[in-house]
C-alpha cells in the first residue's frame, strides 16, 4: 500500500528534482512541516534552517503575521488575470516598494520567479535600445554571475555546470571580472575595451555578493565606477537583487551601497518570505518611456498567468512590513554582530581560508580541495543534517543565510556544528 511507504520512498516513483543527477543522488528527505527557523522531517527530526530555504523564508517559516493576512486574502479574491484588471494588494505592494527601493525606480512589472524576474530586466535592456533605434545586441555580465535558467538568465550567467547542453542557443554576452579592490582599474580598462569593440545594451550584476558562484564578495566601489560608465554610454543597468534583496545585505537592497543606482531591479525569493512564488521587475522612468508608444509592438509583451497573483501580493505586502519593522532591523544587526564574533573565533583556523561576510551572509572557504558536487561536498551536507542543521555547502564554500529570526542559541548551534567540519573533515 502506497501509505505504507515513506515519503522518500513514494517520491522516487514520479518526481525528478532541481540540481539533482538521479543515479548518483541518495533519496529526498520528506519534511513534513516547518515553523520559525525549524524543518521537521517524517521521522519527526528537526533540523535549523541555515540557509532560509534558498534565501526565501528571511522572517522565518509560517510566519503568522504573513499567514494570516494572506488567509484574509484568499476569502475575497484568489486570482485575477493582471492583463487589464488590477486589485489592491498589487497597487499597495507597488507603493510600499517605492518607499524602500535604489533611487529612481518608478515602474514594475509582474512575473513568477527569480529566472524569470531577470529574463525581464534581460528583455527590457535589449528592448529599450531596439524600440530606440540603436542596434545593440549584446549584454554584458561578470564572470561567474548566476542570473536563473531560463535561456536570457542562462546566458548572461557564467557558471558552465548549469549551461552546457544549450550554449549554442544563447544571446551575445561579453564578460568581466568582478572588481575586488586590487583590479578595479583593470577592470575598467578591459571595460571600456569591451564597449568600444561591441554593440552593448545593457550590464546585469549581483551587486556585491554572487550567490551561486558561492558567495563571492567583490568591491562597492569599483562596482560604483562600473555603473558610472556604463550610465555614460547609455547601457542599461541591471541588477539581479533575487539574492541580496530584502535585508540579507544589512540593508534593504545590496544597491543601497553603491552611488550610482541600477536602472532595473529584479526581485524574488524572499519578496514572498518563502511562502508564495513571486517574481519583480522594477524600472525607471526612463526605461519605461522607451516602450511607452502608439505601436502596439514597442510595448513589453512579456505575460504570466500568475503575474500579480493577489495572494502572493499580500505575503510580500507583509514582509515588507515586517522587514521595515524595528525588530526586525534589530535582529539583522545581532545577527551581523554574531558572524563577526564567528568569523574572529575561527579566522586562524589552518583549514579556513578566506572568511567574508556581509548582513547576515555569512562564508568561508575550506582548506580542502574538493569537486562543487563532489563526494567530500556530499559528506559535509550530510554531518550537517545529521547534526540537525541544514545547511548546503558550494563545494569547499560554507555559508549561513539564517532567518533574521534566528536566536542566539540556534545561531551557536550552526556555529559549533560548522567548527565539528574542522575535526571530522
Amino acid at each position: 500500500m502506497q501509505e505504507n511507504l515513506s515519503l522518500a520512498e513514494r517520491d522516487k516513483k514520479h518526481l525528478w528534482h532541481p540540481l539533482t543527477q538521479h543515479k548518483i543522488a541518495g533519496d529526498a528527505l520528506g519534511v513534513t512541516r516547518a515553523k520559525g527557523v525549524k524543518l521537521y522531517d517524517e521521522n519527526g527530526k528537526e533540523y535549523i534552517d541555515g540557509i532560509s530555504s534558498w534565501y526565501t523564508c528571511v522572517y522565518g517559516h509560517c510566519n503568522e503575521f504573513i499567514t494570516a493576512r494572506v488567509a484574509a486574502q484568499m476569502k475575497s479574491l484568489d486570482q485575477v488575470v493582471f492583463s487589464g484588471f488590477t486589485h489592491k494588494p498589487a497597487v499597495e505592494l507597488s507603493e510600499a516598494l517605492m518607499k524602500i527601493l535604489p533611487k529612481g525606480q518608478q515602474k514594475m512589472f509582474f512575473n513568477d520567479n527569480g529566472s524569470t524576474a531577470t529574463e525581464i530586466g534581460i528583455k527590457m535592456a535589449l528592448q529599450y535600445h531596439h524600440n530606440l533605434g540603436n542596434d545593440r545586441k549584446v549584454m554584458l555580465a561578470f564572470e561567474e554571475g548566476f542570473h536563473g535558467d531560463t535561456f536570457g538568465a542562462m546566458s548572461v550567467s557564467g557558471l558552465s555546470v548549469y549551461n552546457g547542453a544549450f550554449e549554442d542557443h544563447f544571446i551575445a554576452v561579453k564578460r568581466i571580472p568582478v572588481p575586488n579592490g586590487n583590479n578595479n582599474q583593470e577592470v575598467l580598462e578591459l571595460l571600456n575595451q569591451v564597449i568600444q569593440e561591441n554593440n552593448i545594451a545593457g550590464f546585469i550584476y549581483e551587486p556585491l555578493v554572487q550567490g551561486a558562484a558561492a558567495m563571492k564578495m567583490h568591491d562597492a566601489n569599483g562596482l560604483n565606477e562600473i555603473l558610472k560608465v556604463c550610465k555614460e554610454n547609455d547601457i542599461v543597468c541591471v541588477a539581479d537583487e533575487v539574492m541580496t534583496g530584502f535585508g540579507k545585505t544589512g540593508k534593504y537592497f545590496a544597491s543601497d551601497y553603491i552611488e550610482t543606482k541600477p536602472d532595473v531591479v529584479c526581485m524574488s525569493k524572499a519578496l514572498t518570505a518563502g511562502l508564495l512564488p513571486m517574481g519583480l521587475t522594477s524600472c525607471s522612468q526612463k526605461i519605461y518611456d522607451a516602450f511607452y508608444s502608439d505601436e502596439i509592438a514597442k510595448g513589453l509583451f512579456h505575460g504570466h498567468t500568475y503575474s500579480a497573483n493577489p495572494l502572493a501580493c499580500t505575503a510580500a505586502l507583509a514582509g515588507v512590513e515586517l522587514l521595515t519593522s524595528e525588530e526586525m532591523q534589530s535582529n539583522i544587526k545581532r545577527i551581523e554582530n554574531l558572524h563577526q564574533a564567528f568569523a574572529d573565533k575561527i579566522k586562524d583556523h589552518p583549514k579556513v581560508t578566506n572568511i567574508r561576510h556581509l548582513g547576515i551572509i555569512f562564508a568561508f572557504d575550506l582548506n580542502i580541495k574538493m569537486e562543487r558536487y563532489g563526494n567530500i561536498r556530499n559528506q559535509l551536507f550530510n554531518y550537517f543534517m545529521e547534526n540537525g542543521v541544514y545547511l548546503r555547502p558550494l563545494g569547499n564554500t560554507i555559508y549561513i543565510t539564517a532567518p533574521f529570526i534566528t536566536s542566539d542559541e540556534e545561531m551557536q548551534k550552526i556555529y559549533d556544528t560548522i567548527e565539528g567540519v574542522f575535526e571530522r573533515f
